[in-house]
């Protein structure tokens, strides 16, 4: 067994990152990370007891690479016996609907891609390749987007059916790893793009923030989002404990557009500031809706401000009905934007 392996193996066991017998979707792009995370797992899947299935996505950004790389993953997993299969996903147009970036739509369908095969598959859990360097680009890119304490906690080595056995591993080892077991994978054009905030971030800011301030910053950033990570555990539980207090009903199936959430808007004025927006936030993740900060605290002013019959319209046709003593969240004409009043009072 290779060293590395070694490490993923026992970094595997001490964090509980898989259950025994597990079966798991693996995320692979062809790239020197997800390839590298392909030959671990697979070296791994017997020590682990893991099932593995590959999934490659096509985003449909660069179809004269997609088709050789779709190729190239393909034929990896059969010599690694492992069971492959594909999807496509539309990023342009998913990105022009929802007006969103292409980085953010990409995301957002990749991993609803990979979701769908490990409910097709039955799968528990789903790897992808993060490392320690894309811990510490992830947490600038959310210190630039203005995110809280929650976003600049960072990515975790599991959050639900998300693994990510690599996130402590630095790029320069799993390319020693490459290099030692003769692996080859591919290169993504795109990750050159600078049009991407992320390759900024990758190829300019991190260089020019190593250069000229501390040539360890990656190290500090990481080190921030772990401890950040601790605080966020606890407040997480308080917010819990908080949310059983001031949420009074969830009503219909909250994958669906019949739901409604109520919330005693008495007690909710009653928690301090950063409880309010941690319990909103929550709310709106738990609905559907997008928990930006904006949204958060226009929610937040309706509840301490609001005079009955105010009415919020955030986005898909999310209805915040403010009443004397409760809040009312709701789709009431489904998950698509419309113009009128809720209420005529």
């Amino acid at each position: 067994m290779h060293p590395f392996e070694h490490d993923i193996l026992r970094l595997a066991a001490r964090n509980g990152l898989f259950s025994d017998h597990e079966r798991v979707v693996v995320g692979v792009s062809g790239g020197p990370d997800s390839v590298a995370l392909l030959h671990v797992l697979a070296a791994l899947r017997v020590p682990l007891g893991l099932d593995l299935i590959v999934v490659y996505v096509n985003h449909g950004l660069r179809p004269s690479e997609n088709s050789v790389e779709e190729v190239f993953v393909r034929e990896s997993t059969e010599q690694l016996r492992v069971v492959y299969e594909s999807a496509v996903i539309e990023v342009r147009k998913h990105a022009e609907r929802n007006k969103l970036s292409l980085e953010h739509a990409a995301r957002e369908l990749r991993y609803e891609a990979l979701r769908a095969a490990a409910g097709r598959r039955g799968a528990t859990a789903i790897a992808v390749a993060h490392t320690a360097d894309d811990q510490a680009e992830e947490i600038l890119l959310r210190l630039i987007r203005g995110s809280g304490r929650k976003g600049l906690s960072g990515m975790r080595l599991r959050s639900r059916d998300l693994v990510r056995p690599f996130l402590e591993t630095e790029k320069q080892t799993i390319l020693s790893y490459l290099r030692d077991r003769n692996i080859s994978y591919m290169q993504d054009s795109s990750n050159r793009d600078l049009r991407f905030l992320r390759n900024r971030v990758r190829h300019e800011l991190l260089p020019f923030l190593e250069q000229t301030f501390d040539p360890g910053i990656r190290k500090s950033l990481r080190k921030t989002a772990a401890i950040m990570a601790e605080d966020e555990e606890l407040l997480s539980r308080i917010t819990d404990r908080a949310w059983d207090e001031v949420v009074l009903s969830v009503a219909g199936d909250e994958n669906k557009a019949a739901c409604m959430i109520v919330v005693d808007r008495d007690i909710f004025v009653r928690q301090p500031l950063a409880l309010q927006r941690r319990i909103i936030e929550k709310l709106l993740w738990r609905i559907g809706g997008r928990a930006v900060y904006d949204h958060i605290m226009k929610v937040v002013d309706a509840a301490r401000l609001g005079r009955t019959g105010t009415e919020l319209h955030l986005s898909r046709g999310l209805r915040v009905g403010v009443r004397r003593d409760v809040l009312e969240f709701s789709y009431p004409r489904g998950r698509s934007a419309w113009r009128g009043r809720l209420y005529n009072d």
